[in-house]
This record gives C-alpha cells, structure tokens and sequence, in this order.
C-alpha cells in the first residue's frame, strides 16, 4: 500500500518523510492527533499573534529532526541499530503526548501535582498495551533506561531534539527571529564520546548562538509580561470555577472539564483512578475556551469578569521587579478591588496574583554541554566559550510579578 509513505510539508523545514509502519502508526493515533487541538504555546498570541501553532507540528519538527541527527551521528561512524533508530524517533514523536490544554495551567488548577511527563509516561505504555509491544524499546529510551545513554538525551538533554525544534517553530511563529537557531548545524556537529552527546569544536559558534536565542525566547517570548498576566487570568478563573463547583454551584462544561472542575484530583487519584485519564484524553483547548465564553454572562461576579476579560482580552495589569512584592501593596490593591468590584476581600484576591519566576539558561550540573576537540578532549561550553555570557547564563535570574485587575480610578 503505497499511500501509506506519508510526506508532510513543515513551513519550518520544509519536506518531513513519515515511513510507513510503526511510526506513521503512531502520527495516525488519536492521541498524538488530540495535539491538533493543542496550541503549542499555549496564551502566548495575545502578544504575538501568529503563534498559533500546535503541539502536533512540533512534535513532527522534532521527529524530522530526530531523523536528521541518527543519520548524522550514524555518518560519523556511531553505530545505531535500525531498530534504536526507529525507537528514539517514536520517542520523540510521543514526547509531548501529555500535554493537556494550556498545560502548565493546568497542572497547577484542576490536576494538582501531575505533570505532563507523568501522563505522557502513562499514555505511551497505553499505545505500547495496543500496539503489542512495539514501543517497548522508546519507553525505555525516554526513561533513560536504555544502555545506549546518548539516546535519551536526544529526546531529552541539553541538545534534545525537542528544543531543537520549539526554538525554531517558536521564533519562526512569533517572528522573533533573534530566537532562530542554527538548529541544522548544530545536528551536522553532534558527535558522541563514551557514550556522551558531544559537539565538535567547529560548532561552538552555533551552542554560544543557541543559549543566547534561547534566554531571548525564554524572556521575550515564554514568560513575556503580558502572557504570564494572561495565563495567571485563566488560573483565576478556573480556581474559581473549582471553588463554586465544590460548594455545588452548576457550571457550564464540557463533560471531560466537568470531571475536572467537580472531583479533587492529585496525583495519586490520577494514577490509580482509569477515569481521569480518560477524561484528560478528551480534553483540549476547546472545551477550556467554550467554557470561558459561558461562564462570561455567569452570575458569580469574580467567574464572570475573570472569563470576559479572557474573551475580551482586558488583561491584568503587570508589574515586575527584582524584589518581592510587599503584603502591604497586596492589601492595598485587594482592598481597591473589592471596592470597586463591590465584592468580598476574599473573592478580590482572585484579581491579584505575584507568580515569582526563576530561570538560568545553562545548568552545568543538569546536563553540561561538551565540546570535543580534533585531539580527542574535551571541555564543558562554560570554558570552552570565550564569550562571557555562558558564566552569567548560568546565573539565576529571578523576576517577581505583580498582577492585578485593571480598574477605573
């Protein structure tokens, strides 16, 4: 059956190849097509308005790219198994699998404690149960379980194929082209020594160019002011949601978010209970922007507002600073709010919200980057890189947000 060779056009890298079998097995799965209905980053087209991309092209980049690197590593005399190759790109391919609308909205509202990895875990060895076994060899693979080390830190390292591609698509999407990073000379410089990922020292241009794009992207794009505040709306609204439906108020939702909003989950309940993954299954973004629309008219003053102004994009007021925000100027601003909202101190602290966020760009104890020198050496990028940056790119940077209802004076 010829048609089942699939070639799909990536606006990114242009042509991506899907053999038939397995891997195109696992494109074809309802689960990796949920992520159709998936926006990869999540709120962030309130500032940019293009990135209105899926989870599903991303994790199709960082399958070609994965494709690209065994090729590359196999030239340069590595030996890869075909069958570790076809292990590590359905790996990739599944990496993201987990995700549900939003996610790290909503690991924090409605499933407390669960992380995407957790069910992304949790669904490949439900794909591997369908599919008899034949993922077997990727499961062990994206646990790091696998003997072949340097396998796992392609799907997840320093240099995964997974940032590889969201750096690209991110940058390509928002059109913050300073985060475009040489994603394929990177891949033409991956080497592996004693079973480490390594680069070539030709490439130390391109590793100092990808942290640099990538503190960029993480700033300027990932946690931009205006996002953070969004995201932080939406955490509002559904902890609002999650507070009415515990005292039995009805709600409009879909009957996944339903599940959600009206049951306590932890990660406990999540593993043990066959229910939540399946209602997590069957959601995505929809059913999160369905439900805002709804609740926009509802009788609960603090649901209403917080959903409209989703809808509407009023968005919360930012500041950010390098200090925390003092309990005083949290009073202030509840008091101000309930005041003009005409509600309750309590039901005014859902306008008010001081996300602190912590983020350095390279953590030599996490995974170091290698370089490897024409005599066999090696060096870690922080003293290979004569540029000054990589020290202050380990640096953690720590900003405080102070979020807020807009008001009329």
């Amino acid at each position: 059956m010829s048609y089942e060779r699939k070639i799909i056009n990536d606006p990114v890298f242009g042509f991506i190849n899907i053999p038939k079998g397995l891997l195109y097995d696992i494109v074809q799965h309802p689960l990796l097509q949920r992520l159709n209905r998936i926006k990869q980053l999540g709120l962030s087209s309130v500032v940019y308005p293009g990135a209105q991309h899926t989870r599903f092209q991303h994790s199709l980049g960082a399958f070609y790219l994965m494709s690209e690197a065994i090729q590359n590593l196999s030239s340069k005399g590595n030996f890869i198994f075909d069958s570790e190759a076809e292990a590590v790109q359905a790996a990739i391919l599944m990496h993201d699998i987990g995700h549900g609308p939003f996610s790290h909205v909503l690991e924090n509202t409605i499933a407390q404690g669960v992380s995407h990895e957790d069910i992304s875990l949790m669904l490949m060895e439900r794909i591997n149960k369908e599919m008899n076994g034949q993922l077997t060899l990727a499961i062990q693979i994206f646990k790091d379980e696998y003997h072949k080390k340097f396998l796992h830190q392609l799907v997840s390292g320093q240099l995964d194929m997974d940032r590889m591609d969201y750096l690209r698509r991110d940058s390509f999407y928002t059109g913050v082209t300073e985060g475009n990073i040489g994603s394929a000379r990177i891949i033409k410089m991956l080497n592996v020594k004693e079973d480490h990922l390594v680069v070539d020292s030709k490439g130390i241009y391109s590793i100092e160019n990808f942290l640099t794009s990538r503190r960029l992207m993480y700033w300027q794009v990932y946690l931009h002011k205006t996002s953070v505040a969004y995201e932080r709306m939406l955490i509002s609204a559904l902890l609002r949601a999650k507070e009415l439906a515990g005292h039995g108020v009805e709600l409009f939702a879909s009957p996944a978010l339903r599940f959600f909003l009206y049951n306590n989950i932890n990660k406990e309940t999540f593993c043990s209970n066959p229910d939540c993954l399946e209602n997590f299954i069957r959601l995505d973004d929809n059913d999160i922007w369905t439900a805002l629309k709804v609740w926009s008219t509802h009788s609960d003053k603090v649901l209403s507002t917080l959903s409209l102004g989703m809808i509407n994009r009023n968005i919360f007021k930012v500041e950010i600073s390098t200090e925390p925000v003092s309990e005083e100027r949290k009073k202030e601003l509840t008091l101000h709010t309930s005041q003009q909202l005409n509600i309750t101190l309590s039901e005014a602290s859902y306008f008010i919200s001081t996300p602190s966020i912590e983020k350095n760009m390279y953590d030599p104890a996490d995974d170091s980057i290698d370089i490897l020198y024409n005599d066999g050496s090696i060096k870690n990028i922080a003293e290979a890189s004569d540029m000054l940056n990589i020290s202050l790119l380990s640096k953690k940077v720590k900003k405080y947000y102070l979020c807020y209802q807009r008001l009329h004076r």
